[in-house]
């Protein structure tokens, strides 16, 4: 009995150590401003924030110091998504293309290990699967799915999607768990993917 136990305790703490040495490692940071080129009032943010409002009343600009993100034109992490890496921001609606400020962001975990998803040419993981472990610039030429894919289940790591193939158009951003359906996105159909990799923060 001993035998058996002790080694599950030692994964364990072993875990926890590694669980607590990557809270430490992820802490991001991103600071947001009232107007273009960081002017203006200012809020700060090391995690989620579901309404900007709270803190600014409009936001034109914004420096990301650390980590990773997704920002939204919506509150509650609804609307159109975007994603930040670490620079400067100094008028992010005309350098990224959006047509609505910043209302709620959310911070993409760091992640060190493999990537895997399966996607499906049709809604609750019907029709032909495959599992993908890399980026994917078109889905349509290495797969040969005219309409994309219309549901997913990711297994391992986090990744962006894409409406149209070569990583453009909208994006949405996708963390481990099971999408049976994209209707929630607008029906968007995805054709491209890519992995948020380490090196990226």
């Amino acid at each position: 009995m001993h035998s058996v136990s002790s080694p599950l305790r030692l994964a364990l703490t072993n875990k926890a150590n590694h669980l607590s040495i990557t809270i430490t490692v992820t802490m991001g940071r991103i600071i947001f401003y009232e107007d273009r080129n960081f002017m203006g009032r200012s809020y700060e943010c090391s995690s989620d924030c579901s309404d900007m409002s709270t803190y600014l009343s409009r936001c034109h600009s914004c420096r990301v110091e650390s980590g990773c993100w997704m920002v939204y034109d919506r509150p509650n992490y609804m609307g159109n998504q975007y994603f930040m890496r670490r620079g400067e921001y100094s008028d992010y609606m005309s350098m990224m293309g959006m047509s609505d400020c910043i209302r709620s962001c959310r911070q993409i975990p760091m992640y060190r290990g493999s990537y895997r998803m399966r996607i499906y040419e049709r809604e609750n993981f019907m029709g032909q699967m495959m599992e993908v472990t890399e980026d994917c610039e078109s889905i349509m030429e290495r797969y040969n799915w005219s309409s994309g894919c219309h549901s997913c289940h990711v297994m391992d790591g986090h990744w962006l999607m894409y409406e149209q193939p070569q990583y453009r158009g909208r994006m949405r951003y996708f963390r481990p768990g099971e999408y049976r359906s994209f209707r929630d996105y607008g029906g968007m159909r995805f054709m491209s993917m890519r992995r948020i990799m380490d090196s990226w923060h």
